[in-house]
């Protein structure tokens, strides 16, 4: 348990056949392993035996290591329409085919950084100037003196603040207790609503590449806003031809006043909010003549339909995995899902850097959980190492199983995972690993299949594959991949699954319907509006920030030059598109 032998690299795959006893032995290993990521122990018998039987039997379908570089698990699906999906083939027409050269070795340098390690990588190295520091400092303390200041003088001289009275039985502090502490009281009155303008802005349009932003007023200086409505609500004419000239002005539904403004703050990867009419409308609609909008039940009640079981088995085979489980919330995924997967006497490893729904999942779990620095193999290697020999504290027991956790697409620094190592350390030392992949999947890799697909790395070895439908698919919610006895585990055991309504069968259909278009658009780019373009772009896009540009790009004015700062400093790409030049400067 404590150790095993390294894997070897995924170059290439042995085709010799097998023994009966080493065959024997393989089987023995996975449902050893298996009980042990289930938590049940050897001895015990509360494990079902009909559940872990399965393992032996010959309905799973054969997964094999491609020839690609991708070097992803890929299986053959009796269904014929799945199986279709992810049939690829050579693209008719490059599109990129001016800038190929260029494309190619930028693509060929994140590689050798992330995939192959011919390059160091020194993206855990991040530090912030002190320029950059002290300014921000200074901006927060100049706020915070001011706005004691304010309240200083309101005591005497009454402001917007000052009103003591109230309709609410609760607002009476001689009966209730405070609901907000005082910090919580001043920020909210003296820091956030001075900026309260740029938070919360409703829209009038699509979330796509650009947006239409209602126009707000304030009455109170910032306390209440509400929103403007038509031109007519305006005092003067004056203020009517200042917005009707303006640039960026633009009547939306019942005339109201909106600005038209470029949207940096979606997932909308490969732009589903943008043509969403043309490419998915279609099917989803149509879903609503047999399915409701909700199921208004779990999905152990009467919450699964046959669209959640085809969205799980499309998931499963895109994958490369046995099973698959969909979930109603991605956030939820996670903070359902790892209570049910580790517990009390069991550790969990995580990235320093990892969502706070990893953090809320693993503090709910029970499970004791330590912390290894960003993307450093060498510091998790030794956390490792110093849980197996120390084991649990005081009693110094083995701790029953032992998990690390980290990301595709660090989702806040726009950093890949170094996954290939954290596999290759997490095989030696016998520890699962947990991938969550709510940024990378769809967004990396050849076939957008993840960071598993872009590192070379068989998804055979990773236990436990997480994801959402909300960056890349144009839908909601989260995906569990893993092998069918773990699934089975989690459909009885995650809270998400047994006490969460289900997935909606109209989102089901649209994740359904974006497969289709993304797997199309691989095998005849010349057909597609928008996604093998940005595939193309995704090749040599090496975080999120520039992935977000890229959406923006292809999706909007191609001809527009754009000054982008960006920290770190480090040169973007600077592909043609039709012949426009898109200038990025840092």
């Amino acid at each position: 348990k404590s150790e095993a032998t390294p894997s070897t690299p995924l170059t290439a795959t042995t085709t010799a056949p097998l023994s009966d006893n080493n065959m024997t032995m393989n089987t023995m290993k996975r449902r050893s392993r298996l009980r042990r990521l289930l938590g049940f122990a050897d001895g015990s018998g509360k494990a079902s035996q009909a559940a872990l039987s399965r393992l032996d039997s010959d309905d799973v379908p054969e997964a094999e290591v491609s020839s690609t570089s991708s070097g992803v698990a890929s299986h053959t699906s009796s269904n014929g329409d799945l199986g279709s999906f992810f049939e690829s083939s050579t693209p008719a027409e490059d599109p990129y085919q001016d800038v190929r050269e260029r494309m190619e070795e930028l693509a060929a340098k994140d590689r050798a950084m992330f995939a192959t390690h011919d390059e160091p990588s020194q993206l855990h190295d991040l530090s912030l100037p002190a320029f950059a520091a002290y300014t921000t400092y200074l901006g927060y303390a100049v706020l915070i003196v001011c706005g004691h200041i304010r309240d200083f003088f309101s005591r005497f001289l009454g402001g917007r603040y000052s009103s003591r009275s109230s309709t609410f039985a609760s607002d009476n502090l001689s009966l209730y207790a405070p609901l907000l502490k005082s910090w919580e009281n001043f920020y909210t009155r003296r820091l956030y609503h001075r900026i309260q303008d740029c938070f919360n802005r409703p829209i009038a349009s699509n979330p796509g590449a650009t947006i239409q932003v209602l126009e707000r007023v304030s009455d109170d200086g910032n306390k209440t806003m509400k929103l403007l409505g038509t031109l007519s609500d305006l005092d003067n004419d004056s203020q009517r031809e200042l917005y009707s000239n303006g640039d960026h002005f633009v009547a939306v539904s019942d005339d109201r006043v909106a600005r038209q403004c470029i949207n940096l703050g979606s997932y909308n990867y490969l732009g589903f909010a943008d043509d969403w009419q043309v490419t998915c409308a279609r099917d989803v609609i149509a879903s609503l003549d047999d399915l409701p909008v909700s199921m208004s039940a779990s999905l152990n009640e009467f919450g699964t339909t046959t669209r959640h079981r085809e969205l799980e088995r499309l998931v499963a085979r895109f994958m490369g995995k046995e099973d698959a489980l969909v979930l109603n919330m991605g956030f939820n995924t996670n903070a359902t899902t790892i209570p049910a997967l580790v517990g009390r006497g069991d550790l969990l490893i995580s990235d320093e850097l990892n969502h706070t729904s990893i953090v809320n999942g693993a503090r709910g779990s029970g499970a004791a959980i330590r912390i290894f620095r960003h993307n450093d193999i060498d510091n998790l290697e030794n956390v490792l190492r110093e849980a197996i020999i120390m084991g649990r504290p005081r009693t110094r027991r083995p701790w029953n199983k032992i998990m690390v956790v980290v990301e595709g697409i660090y989702s806040m620094e726009g950093e890949y995972c170094d996954l290939a190592n954290v596999v290759r350390v997490c095989k030696k030392y016998g520890a699962y690993v947990y991938l969550d992949e709510a940024h990378s999947v769809g967004a990396m890799g050849p076939t957008g299949r993840g960071c598993a697909e872009y590192c070379g790395v068989d998804t055979a070895d990773i236990d436990i594959m997480m994801g959402t439908f909300t960056k890349s698919f144009g839908g909601m919610g989260g995906y569990i991949a893993a092998s069918k006895d773990t699934i089975a585990f989690l459909r009885q055991r995650c809270a998400g699954s047994a006490n969460h309504n289900s997935l909606s069968p109209v989102v089901c259909q649209q994740v359904i319907s974006s497969f289709k278009v993304s797997s199309e658009s691989l095998r005849a780019p010349s057909q597609s509006s928008h996604a093998h373009l940005l595939n193309a772009f995704l090749a040599v896009s090496p975080n999120v920030f520039d992935l977000l540009l890229a959406c923006f790009l292809l999706h909007a004015h191609r001809d527009l030059i754009l000054n982008v700062f960006q920290f770190p400093p480090r040169p973007f790409p600077s592909p043609c598109l039709d012949a426009n030049l898109l200038n990025f400067r840092r």
